[in-house]
């Protein structure tokens, strides 16, 4: 593979398409408590900022996030509806006790599918969870075998649920997989519409009167039970708040500003329930790491499409030309905002097969990779843009050279060499034995008129013959 350091006129590539693992770019971060964090940039997926990403730890409350996640897909797929009359069965209730987050769910209680996902996400109702795994998966188990499926089919690879609520001990996950789990999930538009409702009154049903929710998000919401209006944040948007005393304070969220967007995963934090503080520092956290993001990185372009980065000799080229290429994509990436054109290297990765006209127009003939500071960022292939066509003369003597190169071609040669040679050989003797034949028909014949002669002579000189 071939390096070199990536050149001003060579800038711009669009997004990349690959998924990276978590990492940390080379601008500081924040001092911060979590102890497991993943910070991404949505517009890419890709990691910026990562702390025991992949430490396995308690989901608490997150779990709800896959819960409703797969309540959405089931009203995209028409199995569902939200206007849709759902009655609490008798394992509402199941794995709650006194103080489990719950909307006094009873049973017998008839609620819309809409306002189950309401009481899910907004007051994180643990019983919510339950009537609405109840009716998707058949039970309880059953649904919690189709979340830790659908886990798998998102790349999770330690998350597994025992429930859909998180009030389990043996919920497991890590911040990095409920990242890919969030990533996924607030990519179906009615999941974020859910998660991002600040407060929300559930009508009365058959057993309760008017339910009056305010999201525990504070980030969102003024009213939460978190600290009011200490911790709203402009431009945030969903997505959910966690706590156990095994989990410590967890948040999820999004923040969006001036064409950046991130999704911030803090776990593990310290509150007044388990640390006797009156911050919370799981939203603490959160605002330090987006301001963080939003001061210290912005978009670059580092690679273009229009202009060629690699050119390649192709033979039986017209007019010896040269398969010039260009990125098929440009690539876009998000960089802290002291990143120099030195801290970013191009790297080629062209086949050694040699090239031979013609070549189209749009043909793939390699790659080039991007760095920054050592760290890979993506791949794009590098294209021709003009085609490269065939010289006709070269063409014609590299085929006949080519043809009378082979074994077969040289044996046949070889044998119309004999033949010509036998043939000019017996032309020859031929030519011999006719001359010899014609000579002594040509001696006969002078004997034969000489005895003529003799004859006639002695005749006239009065010979009897």
């Amino acid at each position: 593979m071939k390096k070199i350091k990536l050149l001003p006129m060579i800038l711009c590539i669009c997004m990349i398409t690959a998924f990276l693992c978590p990492t940390a770019y080379a601008s500081s971060a924040p001092e911060l408590n979590g102890k497991n964090i993943v910070l991404a940039d949505l517009n890419t997926g890709r990691v910026i900022y990562s702390r025991g990403a992949d430490t396995v730890v308690a989901p608490a409350s997150l779990t709800k996030i896959m819960t409703v996640l797969l309540a959405v897909e089931a009203i995209e797929r028409g199995e569902h509806s939200l206007d849709e009359i759902v009655v609490a069965k008798e394992d509402c209730r199941t794995g709650l006790d006194d103080e489990s987050s719950s909307a006094n769910i009873v049973v017998g209680e008839q609620l819309t599918y809409r306002d189950l996902l309401y009481a899910s996400m907004i007051h994180s109702a643990s019983d919510a969870c339950n009537v609405l795994a109840s009716l998707l998966g058949g039970s309880i188990s059953g649904f919690v075998d189709q979340m830790n499926q659908r886990a798998k089919e998102l790349g999770c690879e330690v998350t597994h649920f025992e429930d859909p609520n998180g009030l389990s001990n043996s919920n497991q996950t890590t911040a990095y997989e409920m990242f890919l789990i969030t990533q996924e999930a607030i990519s179906h538009d009615y999941f974020m519409v859910v998660c991002n409702i600040a407060d929300v009154t559930i009508p009365a049903t058959n057993a309760s009167g008017e339910r009056e929710y305010h999201n525990s998000n504070s980030l969102i919401s003024s009213q939460s039970y978190y600290g009011g209006n200490r911790y709203l944040y402009p431009g945030a948007a969903g997505v959910k708040t966690g706590y156990t005393r095994a989990a410590g304070y967890c948040l999820i969220s999004t923040a969006e500003r001036e064409g950046l967007h991130f999704l911030a995963v803090v776990m593990g934090c310290d509150g007044w329930l388990n640390a006797g503080i009156e911050d919370y520092m799981n939203f603490e956290d959160t605002i330090k790491l987006y301001d963080w993001a939003f001061s210290d990185f912005s978009y670059r372009n580092v690679i273009e499409t229009g202009k060629p980065v690699y050119e390649l000799d192709v033979a039986l080229a017209q007019d010896h030309a040269k398969a010039v290429l260009y990125p098929q994509q440009g690539l876009r990436l998000l960089l802290p905002r002291d990143t120099t054109e030195d801290d970013i290297e191009l790297a080629f990765n062209i086949p050694d097969t040699q090239l031979t006209a013609p070549i189209r127009a749009g043909e793939i003939l390699g790659e080039a990779s991007v760095s920054v500071n050592g760290e890979v960022y993506g791949t794009v292939n590098l294209v021709t843009r003009e085609a490269v066509d065939l010289a006709r003369t070269e063409y014609m003597r590299r085929q006949i050279v080519t043809f009378f190169s082979n074994d077969w071609v040289i044996g046949v040669t070889l044998v119309i060499l004999l033949l010509i040679a036998i043939y000019i050989t017996l032309q020859i003797r031929y030519r011999k034995a006719r001359q010899k034949y014609l000579e002594e028909r040509r001696e006969a014949e002078l004997r034969r008129r000489r005895r003529q002669q003799e004859m006639e002579e002695k005749r006239r000189a009065g010979w009897d013959l």
